[in-house]
């Protein structure tokens, strides 16, 4: 008698289901699991406008699309070996590209919030409706520009928005270092504007 278990192999629902080993992508994948360099290389040849495409409709600018595709093609070096063929690998290569656009667009928020702050701070932005579209620009390159230790407290107290005790340890310095340092940033941006 046949087994009818194995009569529905690979049935889901009425509907024929791809088996593991059926990916069209399966051996080249399996190669660049091994390290080979050539079939990661034809893997991403196959796939990098499926990244892009998705990474454009994600964010709608194709200049952060370039960016996106090309951090999860960086980071599919390290994360092709993870792959467990429990999808297909478009379906995990999808998965990766979203969380890279989100993650995408958690750290533009971030950064974006902590360029508000420090305007504030150094009270460029006193009137947001007057503010000058360079102001943000400038802003970048002037805590590109500041000290190491300037720059780091700065982010801390201005970006993440920690009092200064706590900045103070974390920085393994005393609170009243942690004053001087917040006035000299206002002290140099306010002498640069």
């Amino acid at each position: 008698m046949p087994n009818p278990a194995g009569a529905l192999a690979g049935v889901c629902y009425g509907r024929q289901v791809a088996g593991i080993g059926s990916d069209p992508d399966s051996s080249l994948i399996a190669a660049a699991r091994a390290g080979d360099r050539d079939a990661f290389a034809t893997l991403l040849d196959r796939h990098y406008d499926r990244i892009h495409g998705l990474a454009w409709q994600l964010t709608g600018s194709r200049t952060d699309a370039d960016d996106i595709a090309q951090d999860v093609c960086c980071s599919l070096v390290e994360k092709i070996g993870s792959y467990r063929a429990e999808a297909k690998f478009t379906t995990w290569l999808h998965g990766i590209t979203f969380n890279a656009c989100r993650d995408f667009r958690r750290r533009r928020r971030s950064f974006g919030a902590f360029s508000e702050r420090l305007a504030l701070l150094v009270g460029l932005a006193a009137d947001e409706h007057r503010r000058d579209p360079y102001d943000a620009v400038w802003l970048k390159s002037a805590i590109a520009r500041l000290k190491p230790d300037l720059r780091d407290t700065v982010v801390l107290v201005a970006g993440q928005q920690l009092t200064h005790a706590e900045a103070a340890a974390i920085l393994g310095i005393s609170e009243a270092t942690v004053s001087w340092r917040m006035h000299e940033v206002r002290r140099i941006l306010a002498a640069e504007k």
